[in-house]
C-alpha cells in the first residue's frame, strides 16, 4: 500500500505544469556561454548578434546563433529561420527580480500597451537621436484599420491572441503588423510580422511577411529571460542601398526596449525587486 501511495504520488509531481515547476537557471538555458556575453545578457542593452547572408554566404550563416547551442525548444526559433532572411539579429537579456509574482501575467500585459510604443528613439545615421514609431496604435483589421484603444489589464493570460498594430516609422512612414502570442513551452513566445509591403518613396523594400521580429519570455531563478530574433528578407538590391544589420538591430533594440520597459513597470508594481541592474 506504500509503495502504491509512493508511485501515486510522483505520478502526481509529473503531471504538473511546467510553470508549476522550479524556473531553469540562466545557465541552465544558456550552457557555456563566454563570459563577455553573458554579462551583457545582464546588462541594460543585451547581448547582441549579428548575421549577414551577403557576408557570410552558405553554411556559415547564423551557424554560431547562440539559441542553436541553449537549451531552448528549436520550435522558437523555427519562424525565423524558415524565412531564410537575408539578415538575422539575435539577443539576449535578462530582467531581474526572481521567478516571484506571475511574471508572464506581466509579460502579456506589457507586450498589450501597443501605444507605448510610440516616441521610442534610436540613433538615425542622417538625422541623428529621433522617435522610430512616430505614432503606434493597436488597429480593427476587419474595419480597414480602425485605430483602436489597448484593453485594460488582464487577469490571466490567453492560450494564444492575435494583435494588428499601425506603426508610422520614420524612414518608412505608416507600417503595418501582425502580432501573434502563444505560451510555448516554459514561457510566452511573441512574433511580429509586416502584414503589407514596407516602402521608402513609394518603391517597396521589404514584401509582406519579409520581416519578422520574435520575442521569447521565460522566467528563470534570476529573474524573466528574454531571447530575441528579427529576420529581414529583401533583395541585394536594397541591401546594397540601405545598411540592413543596423537598420534590423535599431528596430529590434526598440521593440525589446519597449517590452522590457513595461514588464519592468508591471513588476515593480507587483512588488518584484527589480532594482538590481536597471536603476
Amino acid at each position: 500500500m506504500r509503495f502504491l501511495l509512493c508511485v501515486l504520488f510522483l505520478g502526481g509531481l509529473a503531471a504538473l505544469p511546467a510553470a508549476a515547476q522550479a524556473p531553469r537557471s540562466f545557465d541552465e538555458v544558456f550552457p557555456g556561454l563566454p563570459p563577455a556575453a553573458r554579462a551583457a545578457a545582464f546588462s541594460r542593452e543585451g547581448h547582441f548578434r549579428t548575421f549577414s547572408r551577403i557576408a557570410s554566404p552558405g553554411d556559415g550563416f547564423g551557424r554560431d546563433m547562440l539559441a542553436l547551442q541553449s537549451g531552448l525548444d528549436r520550435g522558437i526559433t523555427r519562424a525565423v529561420l524558415e524565412m531564410e532572411p537575408t539578415v538575422l539579429v539575435e539577443s539576449i537579456l535578462v530582467i531581474p527580480g526572481g521567478s516571484g509574482g506571475r511574471p508572464l501575467l506581466d509579460v502579456y500585459n506589457a507586450l498589450a500597451r501597443i501605444r507605448d510604443l510610440e516616441g521610442r528613439t534610436f540613433d538615425s545615421y542622417r538625422r541623428g537621436i529621433i522617435p522610430l514609431f512616430e505614432e503606434a496604435t493597436r488597429v480593427d483589421a476587419g474595419r480597414r484599420n480602425a485605430p483602436m484603444p489597448d484593453p485594460a489589464p488582464a487577469a490571466s493570460v490567453p492560450v494564444s491572441e492575435t494583435v494588428y498594430m499601425r506603426l508610422r516609422d520614420a524612414n518608412f512612414g505608416n507600417t503595418f503588423y501582425r502580432a501573434d502570442m502563444s505560451l510555448e513551452g516554459n514561457g510566452l513566445r511573441y512574433v511580429m510580422t509586416n502584414n503589407r509591403n514596407i516602402t521608402l518613396l513609394m518603391v517597396p523594400v521589404i514584401r509582406e511577411g519579409g520581416f519578422i521580429a520574435q520575442m521569447y519570455f521565460e522566467p528563470i531563478a534570476e529573474g524573466i529571460l528574454v531571447h530575441s530574433l528579427a529576420g529581414v528578407d529583401v533583395s541585394g538590391f536594397v541591401y546594397s542601398r540601405i545598411h540592413m544589420p543596423s537598420a534590423i538591430s535599431k528596430r529590434l533594440a526598440v521593440i525589446i526596449e519597449w517590452a522590457v520597459d513595461g514588464i519592468t513597470a508591471n513588476r515593480r508594481a507587483a512588488g518584484v525587486d527589480v532594482t538590481c541592474v536597471f536603476c
